[in-house]
């Protein structure tokens, strides 16, 4: 990549999730942050003057199920962790290699390895030969491992490489051929239902064994209020757990799948009020360490279908800023408290570049009005898959610029 030349900022508010919320100006050279705060500007830099608005780094998704570089950029996301559910399956190094070669421009990309061959859940696949090849972390992928055995050997292995385990967490048997969470709409609609408590035995397997092996966990989704729980009592006795949430899972519940809409089919599926507001505490409290975008574009083919034969997913890397400003402002959490579950704590978890607003940082930045008021509008997405739920859903947040390693990939100035 072409080094971006010298660019200043000024008349900046500056924002990161690791504390940083003044007035001041950004320089950036050589690809990096040079300076923050009170800058001098060299003779001849070109200076954008940002009158008030939000200078913040950008985002760090890490649960993509696609590399969608226009929608990142038009999303404000620079930096992507992507996961192993590839075709092929990101369980050999070459594979990972091959991402690493071809997922640089304008967004960087950073595979995450299969924790077992085909990610079929038998085999342990060469997780070392991967981490060495350039994977950030070991993936179970969309499903657990249901064998035990296995799951504790693979949290063993990553302990002798210091290395992530992501795991998905709902039990296999109890989750078979279900469609929705157990409960009033699920009866009603007469859906196959999906109890709660599948998530629940399985978040408390993993972390059990993760203590067990003195491994470093991340449990990609937590959705009910007992696996939230469960995670914050871990956190209390000193495991190295950390968790994930994803945005429809804070801001709708079960009642989005009424009408049998199609979009409203997740995975983990769409849970009850008091697990919705279960997951909202978790992430003001900070238990809940992340907010991912999950996405995972579907054709309409794959949604055009009755409920329970469609596929579950949906498009989010460039809804994940607008809604997680609007749960910013409909809970009343604190604004860096989300930054920094887009931002720093990714970076510090999947242990990635960037994340911050620090001389010698990458130069990965946008430039957002947090407060402007917009509405997510499905034809007008830059994906090439319009799955979304949230369709037509007045939001928080307008989008002016971002700058990946110094160079605008994004905005007018």
């Amino acid at each position: 990549m072409i080094e971006a030349p010298p660019l200043a900022f000024v008349n900046a508010r500056l924002l990161d999730g690791t504390g940083i919320d003044r007035a001041g100006g950004l320089l950036m050279q050589g690809g990096r942050i040079s300076a923050v705060g009170d800058i001098e500007i060299p003779d001849g830099v070109p200076t954008i003057d940002c009158d008030g608005l939000t200078l913040c780094p950008g985002l760090i998704d890490s649960r993509v199920f696609r590399i969608d570089v226009a929608a990142a950029t038009a999303g404000g996301v620079t930096r992507l962790c992507l996961m192993p559910d590839q075709s092929p399956t990101l369980d050999d190094p070459a594979m990972i290699e091959r991402v690493l070669r071809l997922g640089q421009k304008r967004v960087w990309v950073h595979p995450l390895a299969a924790a077992t061959t085909g990610l079929e859940g038998d085999a342990m696949a060469e997780v070392g030969l991967c981490l060495a090849a350039g994977a950030v972390a070991i993936a179970t992928g969309r499903a657990a491992i249901r064998n035990a055995a296995i799951m504790l050997r693979l949290l063993q292995y990553a302990r002798g490489f210091d290395a992530l385990v992501v795991s998905h967490a709902e039990e296999p048997d109890l989750v078979a051929d279900t469609v929705a969470t157990d409960g009033e709409v699920a009866t009603r609609l007469g859906l196959a239902s999906h109890p709660a408590i599948a998530e629940c035995l399985m978040v408390a397997r993993d972390i059990r064994l993760a203590e067990h092996a003195g491994a470093r966990l991340h449990i990609a989704q937590v959705t009910t209020a007992e696996s939230i729980a469960l995670v914050r009592a871990a956190k209390a006795r000193g495991a190295q757990v950390t968790c994930g949430v994803t945005p429809a899972h804070l801001l709708l519940n079960e009642h989005a799948a009424y009408g049998y809409r199609t979009y409203a089919r997740l995975s983990p599926p769409l849970r009850s009020e008091a697990d919705r507001l279960a997951t909202v505490a978790g992430v003001r409290d900070g238990t809940i360490d992340v907010i991912a975008s999950g996405h995972d574009p579907r054709t309409e083919e794959d949604k055009r279908l009755p409920f329970g034969q469609a596929e579950p997913g949906m498009v989010g890397v460039e809804t994940l800023l607008p809604l997680a400003l609007t749960l910013a402002h409909n809970a009343d959490i604190d604004l860096k408290t989300v930054l920094a579950a887009m931002t720093a704590n990714p970076a510090r978890i999947f242990r990635v570049p960037g994340g911050v607003l620090a001389a010698g940082a990458p130069a990965d930045a946008i430039l957002i009005d947090p407060d402007a008021a917009g509405r997510i509008d499905a034809s007008a997405l830059a994906s090439p898959a319009r799955n979304t739920p949230f369709d037509g859903l007045p939001v928080y947040g307008r989008l002016h610029g971002v700058w990946q390693a110094g160079r605008q990939i994004f905005g007018a100035f």
